[in-house]
């Protein structure tokens, strides 16, 4: 039975803290360690967590959960803290506002991964977006593959980072760039598939909605700044050329569709 770190970057989030804290606590498999990671939020965040702290040591909750809140450089260093401590198998971030699509989605993660056999480098799955009350919107535009590379990602990134477990002994040795400021994960999610295949590990699509994500967020905000930090990152994995043709074929693609 694998064990699963959920880890949770909160700062002055008290609008849609709740939910996330819910939907954690509302999973029925039992091998997690929750982690959340506040950075010294000014609003009620931090009420609303050692609620949810309380409220699972009641009901005798049996997931483990540790809480620390402190000033950090923003959103990746608060996310490379919790890759410091990790403790579990693998590692999912599932931030402010995301949550768990129902209370048995870790049980389809972990259902993913054979008895004895050489564990996956990711675990993957499809992904949700929903509105500010947590109603569904539509699918993602962007669906992982049956069996994902990290060559595919020159093709945009296919599985959001809240639906992809990494496995933490790879992991915690690729901390986040926190020299990027929207496209960090991207790059992560890449290096740890990177890692992964000069593993020899598989990366496991668990055919599964694996997360509801909140539409909207950091990079969405600042879409302009994003696209052109994520074509640094593409350009930096997949060279210069390469990139550019892929993102005329984005720009041709868009105009086909219209």
């Amino acid at each position: 039975m694998i064990s699963i770190t959920v880890i949770t970057c909160t700062y002055n989030a008290e609008g849609n803290v709740e939910r996330t804290l819910k939907s954690v606590l509302e999973q029925t498999y039992e091998n997690v360690e929750h982690l959340i990671i506040d950075g010294k939020s000014k609003d009620s965040t931090c009420d609303i967590i050692n609620r949810y702290i309380t409220e699972a040591k009641a009901e005798e909750d049996r997931h483990e959960i540790n809480f620390i809140s402190e000033p950090d450089k923003g959103l990746y260093d608060a996310m490379n803290k919790g890759l410091r401590l990790a403790k579990s198998d693998y590692l999912i971030y599932l931030n402010a506002g995301d949550t768990f699509p129902d209370e048995n989605t870790l049980e389809a993660v972990a259902a993913s991964v054979g008895e004895g056999e050489v564990l996956p480098g990711v675990i993957y799955g499809n992904t949700d977006v929903v509105d500010e009350d947590g109603k569904f919107v539509r699918h993602r535009r962007l669906a992982p593959p049956e069996n994902l590379s990290w060559r595919d990602f020159k093709n945009g990134m296919l599985v959001c980072h809240q639906a992809f477990y990494a496995l933490t002994s790879i992991a915690r040795a690729l901390p986040y760039n926190i020299n990027y400021r929207y496209s960090a994960d991207v790059d992560w999610c890449i290096r740890v598939m990177k890692q992964s295949e000069k593993e020899n590990r598989p990366l496991r699509n668990a055919h599964h909605v694996l997360a509801n994500f909140l539409e909207g967020g950091m990079s969405a905000t600042n879409h302009r700044a994003s696209l052109k930090e994520r074509f640094r990152v593409m350009a930096k994995h997949y060279g210069l050329l390469p990139t550019i043709f892929q993102h005329i074929w984005f720009v041709l693609r868009a105009i086909i569709k219209a």
